[in-house]
């Protein structure tokens, strides 16, 4: 993990716009959109759907790039890098948490969260996954392979897999989206557990104004602007 003090900022929008082209004339989906992260801070990103939440989560982690303005991850412009270096700082800093798990099919819980690891020439790899299944109550299914798995197991194995890289910024892009109400609530309930344990920076992506209440700041997309909501 890097570690990073709590005033110090993490993440930083500024004069964010995204667009694409459509036709005969472009499609705005963005403008003048500013956004400031605290390490540490816990941050709901709420909003219809259509409203663009996901685009919005792949420029704040670098996936994609904006049309006009930066995005700085640790004071470091990621416009400014080139693609294997975001990759690198991405690799460094950040982990996610899709709604649709993202496990590899062909690997037994273990792998999954063990390849993450040797991604990073983790030397302690297999002790670490295994470390991190049995912290999300998964130690007696190690090595089942997803489809051996509900769909709150395996949602526990991309939370292990999530938090064993021991990331500085944890993206969450609705974590509960695919599960039943029940083990939603508890797959949230360990998410925040495990976050606070960490101190890790959560940025949670959701239309569950509920889940948003459990984050120490919410902010709302709409008509391409955000608007930072009570909690």
């Amino acid at each position: 993990m890097t570690l990073l003090n709590s005033d110090e900022i993490i993440l930083e929008a500024q004069n964010v716009a995204k667009w694409f082209p459509a036709q005969a004339q472009r499609l705005n989906l963005f403008s003048d959109l500013n956004l400031t992260i605290h390490a540490g801070q816990t941050l709901a990103i709420v909003g219809r759907s259509g409203a663009g939440k996901s685009t919005l989560l792949s420029l704040l982690a670098g996936l994609d790039q904006p049309s006009e303005g930066q995005i700085k991850l640790v004071g470091r412009s990621l416009s400014d890098m080139d693609d294997k270096t975001r990759a690198d700082q991405r690799a460094r800093y950040i982990s996610f948490i899709f709604q649709s798990f993202h496990l590899l099919p062909e690997l037994t819980a273990l792998d999954n969260v063990r390849l993450a690891l040797e991604i990073r020439s983790d030397k302690d790899a297999d002790q670490q996954a295994r470390h991190w299944l049995t912290e999300v109550g998964l130690a007696d299914r190690m090595q089942h392979y997803p489809a051996q798995l509900s769909g709150g197991e395996q949602q526990r194995v991309a939370i292990a897999r999530a938090f064993a890289t021991r990331p500085a910024l944890l993206f969450a892009d609705e974590p509960t989206g695919n599960l039943d109400e029940e083990t939603g609530h508890q797959i949230i309930e360990q998410l925040f557990d495990l976050n606070a344990k960490e101190n890790t920076t959560l940025i949670l992506i959701t239309h569950d104004q509920e889940l948003a209440a459990r984050c120490q700041r919410c902010v709302t997309l709409h008509a391409g602007q955000l608007h930072e909501t009570a909690t």
